[in-house]
């Protein structure tokens, strides 16, 4: 397609799911792109802004901006960590570059359906699946549409796994309510987060998935723990994952 297409992969994706960065990859190669992988990428700085230490995040910027100048496209399976960019991505030593970046990054579902506009896929995933989606990608992205306003009913990941031969999406009777990891959230208000998090897996269990996905892995991570401590069947999966299975 004779884009310059390069991959990011977030923190929590690289050190505890490194399969979903190889789905992502196999994906995006599938639909014939050529990415590359800046090798020297770390952290977005994500962290350090979300806790109030937003200066402490500027070498993460730069280092971020340096890597990924050039491109005209940078893609992530994270919405949180693509809307940090977004909104937050500076760099004094290369401003222009930096700005380039917060106009070209996109999450993995919304690149594909607004850049890439795919109307099909090869895959395959014949099972029952409840969608989370995220707080980042939703209100943040504008993922999917949010029930508290009023306006026509969206969702590009649900638009894309309709295309997913086999898969059948379950209702949910909440269908866009928090998870409650919410990043430092979880640490800082650890009885309020689990019970939310009880509430979502609830839902999906109520309604029979046999798999939850969504394109955030800190979200599938902490609905996954709860799932274990209930020593449940039902298991978590990145949506990059259900796109490029077979």
């Amino acid at each position: 397609m004779g884009l310059k297409v390069a991959l990011f992969i977030p923190c929590y994706i690289d050190q505890f799911y490194p399969q979903v960065g190889i789905a992502t990859l196999e994906l995006l190669e599938e639909l014939g792109l050529e990415v590359d992988f800046p090798a020297d990428q770390t952290c977005c700085g994500q962290p350090m802004a979300n806790a109030g230490f937003g200066s402490y995040a500027q070498g993460c910027s730069d280092l971020f901006t340096r890597n990924f100048a050039g491109y005209d496209y940078v893609v992530a399976p994270s919405g949180s960590c693509v809307l940090h960019l977004k909104d937050h991505l500076h760099s004094d030593k290369q401003p222009q570059e930096a700005a380039h970046i917060r106009g070209h990054i996109y999450e993995l579902c919304e690149f594909l359906t607004d850049v890439l506009q795919v109307k099909d896929l090869t895959a395959r995933f014949p099972h029952r699946v409840g969608l989370h989606v995220s707080c980042h990608g939703q209100r943040g992205l504008g993922l999917s549409s949010a029930s508290e306003i009023v306006g026509p009913a969206f969702s590009k990941p649900r638009q894309l796994l309709e295309m997913v031969q086999g898969l059948n999406l379950v209702p949910l009777n909440r269908t866009d309510e928090c998870c409650g990891f919410g990043g430092t959230f979880c640490v800082f208000e650890e009885a309020v987060s689990v019970k939310m998090g009880q509430d979502r897996v609830a839902d999906h269990l109520h309604n029979g998935a046999e798999y939850i996905t969504g394109g955030d892995v800190s979200c599938l991570m902490h609905l996954e723990g709860i799932l274990r401590r209930q020593q449940r069947e039902v298991k978590v999966v990145h949506i990059a994952q259900i796109l490029a299975s077979k």
